[in-house]
């Protein structure tokens, strides 16, 4: 039996929809991990190393050290609360 596969080339799609589609995927993977019995916090730990090092591997580590130093105010900021609170 054959299956049927396509690829998509990487610049097909504009990077506002390759960054959707993948978020799509991951949130899938997730969700199929957390079925499985994976703890988040686990599950978010091994999602930011993996990040960090496709980053450092296509940019190199200080611009990703940069870019993380970023992060502390970003968060605090709520660009990363799926729900915002209000005061």
């Amino acid at each position: 039996m054959s299956h049927h596969v396509t690829h998509f080339v990487r610049d097909a799609l504009p990077d506002h929809e390759q960054k959707q589609a993948a978020l799509s995927y991951l949130n899938e993977a997730w969700a199929e991990a957390r079925h499985d019995g994976v703890d988040g916090d686990c599950l978010a730990q091994a999602s930011l190393f993996a990040a960090l090092a496709e980053l450092v591997g296509t940019y190199g580590e200080d611009a990703v050290g940069k870019f993380v130093e970023g992060l502390p105010t970003r968060v605090r900021n709520g660009e990363f609360s799926l729900t915002r609170s209000t005061q």
